[in-house]
This record gives C-alpha cells, sequence and structure tokens, in this order.
C-alpha cells in the first residue's frame, strides 16, 4: 500500500496559525483538533493496522514563517511482517522557515518479530526556526525478539548539518543487543530541541541510562535507553 499526506502551516493575518494544506490518503489520515494560543496541532491517525510489509507510506510537512505546528500520532506505529519478506517504509520530510516553530512528537514505533521497517526523517530547519523532534523505536512486543528496524534522522540548521543519526536493531543487524549499543534495553529514543536565542546547554546526565547533550548552535540532544516505553516517554518528555 502507499499513501501520501501533507501539512502546510502558515500565519494569517491575525497572528494565529492556520492550514494553507491538509491533505491525507488512507492509511495516514489527518485531523486536526481546536486552536490553542495562536498554535495549529494536527493528529495523525491510522485507518489500518500496521505498517505492513511492503507499505510505503510519506508525510510532506511545512511550516511558513512565523507559524506553529504541533504534531502527533493517536497510537503507536506497529511495523508488521509481509509473508514476502517485503521491506515498509515511513518517510518524514519537514521545512521550518524562519520565526517557524515545528513540534514532531508521535507515539513509538513498535518492531514485531519478523518485520523489516524503515522510518527516515529529513528536516531542514532555517535560520531562527524552532523545532522538537522526538524518536522512539520499541524492540518488539512483549516477551518478543524484534524485526528487522532502522530508524534514522537528518537535520539541517541554517543551511548547515545539525544532526546524523541512524539506529539498526534486529536479527540482521549485528552487535545492536551487546553492551555498546542497546544492552538489555528494550526501547530507546531520542529528543532533538533547536531554540534560537536560548543559552548553550551544559552535559547533563537525566538519568543512568539518559543523557543530554549541547550540539553546534542553538540546540540540544537527549538520547536514551530504557526497559520499557513507559521510562522512555519520562526521559523523552
Amino acid at each position: 500500500m502507499r499513501a501520501f499526506a501533507r501539512v502546510v502551516a502558515e500565519l494569517d493575518g491575525r497572528g494565529r496559525t492556520r492550514l494553507a494544506r491538509l491533505r491525507g490518503e488512507s492509511p495516514l489520515l489527518l485531523r486536526q483538533t481546536q486552536a490553542q494560543d495562536a498554535v495549529a496541532t494536527v493528529y495523525l491517525v491510522g485507518g489500518a493496522a500496521g505498517p505492513l510489509g511492503g507499505d510505503d507510506f510519506r508525510l510532506e510537512v511545512e511550516v511558513r514563517p512565523n507559524a506553529t505546528l504541533h504534531l502527533h500520532t493517536v497510537a503507536a506505529s506497529i511495523a508488521l511482517p509481509a509473508h514476502s519478506g517485503a521491506r515498509s517504509r515511513f518517510v518524514v520530510s519537514a521545512t521550518v522557515a524562519t520565526g517557524g516553530a515545528l513540534h514532531w512528537l508521535p507515539e513509538q514505533v513498535v518492531a514485531v518479530a519478523g518485520c523489516r521497517h524503515t522510518t527516515s526523517s529529513v528536516v531542514d530547519v532555517e535560520e531562527n526556526g524552532s523545532l522538537l523532534w522526538r524518536d522512539e523505536l520499541i524492540c518488539g512486543r512483549h516477551d518478543e525478539d524484534p524485526g528487522d528496524a532502522t530508524v534514522a534522522t537528518s537535520v539541517r540548521y541554517a543551511g548547515r548539518p545539525l544532526l546524523r543519526q541512524a539506529l539498526t536493531v534486529g536479527p540482521r543487524a549485528d552487535g545492536w543487543a551487546g553492551p555498546a549499543v542497546l544492552g538489555a534495553a528494550r526501547a530507546t529514543g531520542s529528543l532533538l530541541r533547536i531554540r534560537p536565542g536560548a543559552p548553550p546547554c551544559a552535559p547533563r546526565l537525566l538519568g543512568p541510562t539518559a543523557v543530554r547533550m549541547p550540539l553546534a548552535g542553538p540546540a540540544s540532544l537527549v538520547t536514551a535507553t530504557a526497559d520499557d516505553a513507559h521510562t522512555l516517554r519520562a526521559y523523552l518528555a
């Protein structure tokens, strides 16, 4: 199954964010909630289970100057295997203009046994744009080994590379469960903040398996592992 969705947020004449474009195809269904404090909030609603092996989902997000958009999903994405062994993909492309702000705070990706799945995100933030970006991966359901899953994120700020990271887990990824990667952890994720004008943050240990580190420019990155999704979310809230 192939599906495409697009969101464009812009400022109206009254200083509020409006959605100039809101387009979705099943199962990528987009629903806007009531605007508050000049912020547009959109939820991605899955119209079917999955992604299933062979699915190709693409989401494009554009935040225009001085607009603010919050994007969420209503439930975790359960990456399921296909009999053919085909890979599923969810590709997110986002741009944030000067003065704009994007919060991408989806629920977790769960890599079910036997799946082959890739989540890939590319984000371009102009100077003085703001970003809050969360990625979370859960390695299998309860008492289950994960399938093959990759989460990759690439972010540019003011025309320069800011963050490029990728993690692959599963039977085809050598060493992912070793002490140099996840060890015994079943959940992992990160939270990237870009806040123009904010003072540089100092490295800080947030817990036994979570740390916040400064990045070049007005940015910081929290990286964490945990035994379960609940504990991970506490680190990345």
